[in-house]
């Protein structure tokens, strides 16, 4: 549909164009032709009439493609449009983006954007270009101290009002509504908080509430309110750093909740002691005997918190030792038990140890027999054996003496045999033939 009325301008501006060339060139040829004459008296020179009815004729053609092109209205997305009508005024209803036709030359068409706007007082979003008040909000709390809030609002034009906005409201009518109506209910609700109450516990509420009648106030002039934000709030110098101030004694008083609770009781006790300072002062006479009945409940009192205090603590005493005595019987009885277990595996092992030095004299016992056996038989074969037996183990107690080997030499016989017969040398044969003790018996 753009196309087709670019198209009609175009044909409207060309129509325009040769109707007014026509007259232009019949002028310029009569022109020339008043000069030749001018230079040539005698000269016979036609003047050709200027033609008029051919281009009213394209004039009045030209007018058709207009009219046609200045009926065809396109609406934008996110657009909305309403018609003013030069006989009626505005006209209700409104055009939604697309391709209308309105009547040529007596309708016309304002434009309003439908899309979100925001108006934001204090501070401005990133990325967006909304209709911002310079500086902060300024708003009175309750206590008449100035605030500065950052406040922002989402709104858009209602589509279904558009007649309404164009006829009633002054235009642009967002940009001259929307300030002043949220700086004004801003204003009416600040002074009903306190700046605490705006700051931290009822910030929620305030800015709801705010919310409620901004959106009231707007929506009867065809502006709907999608959302309202307090970004920001700017308190005085001065209550900023008494607030800041309190809130770390606030830490504090949450890091001490047991000191707390006790100084809350100690100043429970000073009521009671100034009360009772106070019912003395005004009965003198009934003083000292209301003070004795205060001070014996107060001890009442005191005894009854500290009986069953000090009974817990005996009870928790005698349970204390009770399980030291059950714990030393058990550790008493562990010990036992663990001495009967080393008594037992040393008995037993005692008794593995015994059982194989038995088997081993046993076996020590009949190596040596069938030793002894196997060298009397090697004796009874080859007698002469013993004197080199006797000679090997006394070769380290005497020196070497060689004798001749019929056994006629009388003074090696003698010396043998009595070698034989020593004493010493039975025990050292005695101690060799014995198997040696296993040690630790």
């Amino acid at each position: 549909m753009l196309a087709l009325k670019l198209l009609l301008t175009v044909a409207e501006a060309l129509l325009l164009a040769a109707a007014l060339a026509i007259p232009l060139y019949s002028l310029v040829l009569r022109i020339q032709a008043m000069r030749k004459q001018s230079a040539d008296p005698g000269a016979a020179v036609e003047l050709e009439p200027i033609p008029v009815r051919g281009p009213v004729a394209l004039a009045l053609v030209a007018c058709l493609p207009l009219l046609i092109a200045s009926s065809i209205v396109v609406i934008p997305s996110g657009m909305g449009g309403v018609r003013i009508s030069q006989i009626e005024g505005t006209l209700p209803g409104t055009l939604y983006p697309g391709v209308h036709f309105i009547t040529p030359l007596v309708d016309s068409v304002q434009l309003f954007d439908l899309r979100d706007h925001i108006f934001a007082a204090g501070v401005a979003p990133e990325g967006a270009r909304p209709s911002t008040q310079k500086g902060t909000l300024d708003v009175q709390s309750k206590e008449g101290l100035s605030i500065g809030l950052g406040v922002t609002v989402r709104y858009r034009l209602d589509p279904n009002k558009l007649a309404t906005v164009q006829a009633h409201l002054p235009q642009p009518a967002d940009k001259e509504l929307v300030p002043p109506v949220v700086a004004s209910a801003w204003r009416e609700l600040a002074p009903q908080y306190t700046v605490r109450e705006i700051f931290s516990s009822k910030r929620e509420e305030v800015r709801a509430k705010a919310s409620t009648v901004i959106t009231r106030k707007l929506v009867s002039d065809g502006i709907v309110v999608e959302e309202v934000m307090l970004s920001e709030i700017r308190l005085p110098d001065e209550y900023a750093k008494g607030l800041e101030g309190l809130l770390l004694k606030e830490q504090e008083d949450d890091q001490l909740g047991i000191q707390t609770e006790i100084q809350q009781k100690q100043v429970r006790i000073a009521e009671l002691q100034a009360e009772a300072e106070a019912k003395q002062k005004i009965k003198q006479a009934e003083g000292d005997a209301q003070s004795k009945v205060v001070e014996a409940k107060g001890e009442a009192d005191a005894m009854q918190y500290t009986l069953p205090l000090k009974q817990k603590q005996i009870e928790q005493s005698k349970l204390e030792a009770q399980a030291r005595k059950e714990a030393t019987i058990q550790n008493a009885e562990a010990d036992a038990q663990a001495k009967v277990i080393d008594s037992k595996a040393e008995l037993e092992r005692r008794n593995l140890l015994a059982d194989a030095e038995a088997s081993r004299i046993k076996l020590l016992a009949v190596a040596n027999a069938e030793r002894m056996k196997s060298e009397a038989d090697l004796l009874n074969r080859s007698p002469l054996l013993i004197n080199k037996i006797v000679a090997e183990r006394l070769s380290d107690k005497i020196q070497v003496v060689m004798v001749p080997s019929d056994g006629k030499f009388f003074f090696a016989n003698d010396v043998f045999k009595n070698m034989a017969s020593s004493p010493v040398l039975k025990q050292e044969m005695d101690n060799e033939s014995q198997p040696d003790p296993k040690p630790g018996h």
